[in-house]
């Protein structure tokens, strides 16, 4: 425990200390989010590039604290080749076609790596396919959440929390550290981006957030105690898989591309019924630690069926969120 407790202390300061120099370069080579009176209501031009910050303090205590097997290196490949491409895109916006592809060709070096769903009783390709629905969906939506202060940043510590304990109940050292590295960092980021934001993750940041949650979740063992386990994972990222259904929901309904912009997210939502932006994100931090808290039930119940019927729970609150979420008019 020991190792663990300097394992996270080393990203939250080296995160501390590192930002505030990504926020200077930021604004001296303009490097910013300007607010567009529509999405973007931000009072000043904030800084970019946050997901430096947190790949850099992340990779810095995995070199000082962890041993880097072909895993971990498959890994922190894909990490920098999605990093490098939220920098561009941040940078001068990419497409969104180009960014699946550099983010299918991310997956497929975790792939290349041994790092993929691999459930016994389905065939390898299945297992294949699985895995690159999974990993895009993270990613994707982990950016998609990315719309207030501290929202995507905080969420993903906490989801990163629930893994690293995951990982120790699994034994598993690597799942462990990387998880809690993460957490580390994602905590000394958030000292600037809570609101008022000094910074944002952009792209890059989103992206390796989702990226490394994603691949942390499947690499998890969670059919230990009852073979409905594997539901877990959806429960642990609950979160930005929800805000992602919702937003592609409301905007097939109102029949606009799932890809444009548009203020449909849950969060948003949530400020529009009178809640500040602080109370909007402080509650959805609660409900991101609620639903850890039911992913960890569903991994330990005895049975399948105690497990399926806590998802269904969680499901059902959920949908019932969901239609009072609807009924907000955004206009």
């Amino acid at each position: 425990m020991v190792l663990y407790g300097f394992i996270f202390m080393l990203a939250f300061f080296s995160c501390l200390y590192i930002t505030p120099i990504v926020i200077d370069a930021a604004l001296t080579y303009d490097i910013v989010d300007r607010p567009d009176g529509n999405l973007k209501q931000h009072q000043r031009p904030v800084a970019y590039l946050g997901g430096i910050a947190v790949y850099l303090s992340f990779l810095a205590t995995l070199a000082l604290s962890f041993e880097f097997s072909s895993e971990v290196l498959g890994l922190l490949l894909a990490a920098t080749m999605v990093i490098l491409l939220g920098i561009i895109d941040d940078l001068k916006p990419l497409g969104p076609k180009i960014k699946l592809v550099g983010q299918i060709i991310a997956i497929f070096v975790l792939i290349k790596c041994d790092i993929y769903i691999d459930i016994a009783i389905v065939p390898d390709w299945l297992d294949i396919a699985m895995t690159f629905v999974w990993m895009l969906a993270v990613i994707n939506a982990f950016n998609i959440i990315d719309i207030m202060d501290g929202l995507s940043a905080g969420v993903g510590l906490i989801a990163a929390l629930v893994l690293f304990v995951v990982g120790v109940m699994n034994g598993h050292a690597m799942m462990a550290v990387m998880s809690l590295a993460l957490a580390g960092a994602l905590l000394g980021f958030v000292r600037y981006n809570f609101n008022p934001a000094t910074i944002y993750l952009g792209d890059a940041g989103s992206m390796f957030i989702g990226l490394m949650l994603g691949t942390l979740s499947m690499i998890g063992v969670y059919t230990d105690h009852n073979q409905a386990g594997y539901l877990a994972p959806l429960v642990i990222l609950g979160v930005p898989l929800y805000d992602t259904v919702l937003v592609m929901y409301l905007r097939r309904r109102k029949g606009m591309p799932v890809i444009q912009g548009s203020p449909d997210h849950f969060a948003l939502r949530l400020r529009k019924s009178g809640l500040s932006t602080r109370q909007t994100v402080l509650v959805t931090y609660a409900a991101a630690c609620a639903l850890g808290a039911a992913a960890l039930g569903i991994k330990l119940v005895p049975t399948a069926a105690l497990s399926g019927l806590l998802f269904f729970c969680v499901a059902a609150c959920g949908l019932a969120l969901g239609l009072w979420l609807i009924r907000i008019r955004m206009e």
